[in-house]
């Protein structure tokens, strides 16, 4: 395993490029940092609190837990955490457990409606507390994957963009992990102890397609080093005119559509 100071370097650096390419910081920014007690999550709060450190601009950061009231959900982890770390923070209380459980065939998995209702309580705290933007934990797997998904599954070509603007368009979202790797996060993770919570709402069953996708990427790894890198590259790399949508390109007359 590589040690502590290494690790953090790789991290602090893919998170800065990631502020620098999207702009994702600036000054006077009010952040709420999603955290649901999972690795990716304390990761994203630490590099932030780093950034807020170090960076040449003032912004303030609150975390926020959104507690779905899950059975046997550790109440005290989040809150004992975040008060010896001085950290502002927020624990929202909301039963979207029960609804879930209710909503989902018996069978199916609850990730996709547990999200949209997750995601849907959280704008709401955001604009509450008085944030203009709120961070997410997804990092480039993620990004990756998500792509691969709608691309074989969905028929898209469709990911999740490091900063984007909300339906309503009061709010922007931010994935700061954006440009970090998985296998990064995991060491830093196992470094730093954090106290994980698993995600018990569904026995942590995990999108059977989305983990084929990430066997497929693993195996791709294996045979290809770094192959990842390359997708991300390509990720930023788009020729409107070489896809074939006619939303974005006028085939007729030969040029993007504004």
């Amino acid at each position: 395993m590589e040690h502590l100071e290494q690790v953090t370097k790789k991290l602090h650096r893919a998170v800065g490029e990631a502020i620098k390419q999207y702009t994702l910081l600036e000054d006077g920014d009010r952040i709420m940092v999603c955290l649901s007690g999972g690795k990716d999550s304390y990761t994203m709060l630490n590099m932030l609190l780093y950034f807020q450190k170090v960076a040449p601009i003032s912004f303030e950061i609150i975390a926020v837990n959104l507690d779905q009231k899950q059975p046997g959900f550790p109440e005290e982890v989040l809150p004992n955490y975040l008060s010896a770390l001085g950290v502002e923070y927020k624990i929202i209380e909301k039963n979207t457990y029960k609804v879930v459980i209710e909503k989902t065939p018996e069978g199916k998995t609850t990730c996709s409606l547990c999200s949209r209702l997750r995601r849907g309580t959280l704008y709401e705290a955001a604009k509450d507390l008085g944030c203009n933007k709120l961070a997410l934990g997804h990092h480039r797997n993620d990004i990756i994957e998500t792509f691969l998904l709608n691309f074989f599954f969905a028929g898209k070509l469709e990911s999740m963009p490091p900063k984007f603007k909300n339906d309503a368009g009061d709010l922007v979202v931010l994935r700061p992990l954006a440009l970090c790797k998985e296998s990064d996060i995991e060491v830093y993770s196992e470094h730093m102890n954090f106290p994980i919570i698993p995600c018990n709402l569904c026995g942590s069953q995990e999108n059977l397609q989305r983990k084929k996708v990430k066997q497929m990427i693993a195996d791709w790894e294996s045979d290809f080093p770094d192959r990842s890198s390359v997708m991300m590259n390509a990720l930023q790399n788009v020729y409107p005119s070489h896809l074939l949508d006619r939303k974005i390109y006028d085939f007729e007359n030969l040029e993007e559509v504004l």
